[in-house]
């Protein structure tokens, strides 16, 4: 597996993957935060489009990623995974309305887990989660990292305060 960082808005990302694609995105802080692993060689240049997309999207000029994906998980972590790439830039979903969209209305507490292990936050976007009375809710990267990429993907613009 080949690594890399990336010097983002919201501090250094882990950019993880291989030839299958990427795989993991870590954060700098936060229950998100992912260490590249001994057996990783680190490769800048081969995560050169992933690096340009995520400016983009800090730049607030992407609005949908379009990458080689490589994310594990169980057949449910996976299926949850691919709603999350359905709610549009811009937009959220509770974890209600999410289990309902993959045709599990009671499993909202097992969507939450699966959208709490997504392996590539940001790209597969778990931050337009939200708790179904509107309030943001548990995030890999911290309450006010949510709030940064909501702001960013509702204005085109955001300040974090770290």
């Amino acid at each position: 597996m080949y690594y890399c960082w990336f010097d983002s808005p919201i501090g250094k990302l882990l950019l993880a993957g291989d030839e299958q694609g990427l795989q993991r995105l870590g954060f700098p802080q936060g229950k998100g935060q992912v260490a590249p692993e001994s057996d990783w060689a680190e490769n800048d240049d081969f995560f050169t489009g992933v690096k340009r997309q995520l400016k983009a999207y800090f730049d607030g000029e992407l609005r949908q990623f379009s990458l080689r994906l490589a994310p594990h998980g169980t057949e449910f972590q996976m299926t949850v995974l691919d709603a999350l790439q359905r709610i549009p830039f811009g937009e959220t979903r509770s974890y209600g309305e999410l289990a309902r969209d993959i045709g599990k209305p009671n499993a909202s507490r097992a969507v939450g887990a699966a959208n709490g292990r997504n392996p590539l936050p940001i790209v597969i976007p778990c931050h337009r989660v939200i708790g179904s009375n509107g309030s943001l809710t548990g995030f890999g990267g911290g309450l006010e990292i949510k709030q940064f990429l909501l702001n960013l993907e509702n204005t085109g613009k955001a300040e974090i305060k770290l």
